[in-house]
């Protein structure tokens, strides 16, 4: 347990340096400017499109559909 503590805060430090040095040279873009940036390609649109799909379809349709087919 305290292993896996002690890498929890490793990897914690290591994403607020490099947070810090992202913010301090204006590097780090926004997460709208990226969605933006990824939307330009058709192939990202579909593969986004399928993912949606396959999100939606697990978590949100499986649930309601038993595997006794409703009954």
């Amino acid at each position: 347990m305290i292993r896996s503590t002690a890498v929890f805060l490793l990897c914690g430090l290591a994403l607020l340096v490099v947070l810090r040095a992202g913010a301090r040279r204006g590097a780090m873009a926004t997460s709208a400017r990226m969605f933006e940036r990824a939307m330009a390609n058709r192939t990202a649109r579909i593969a986004m499109l399928v993912l949606w799909w396959w999100l939606g379809w697990h978590f949100l349709v499986g649930p309601a559909v038993g595997p006794s087919g409703g009954r």
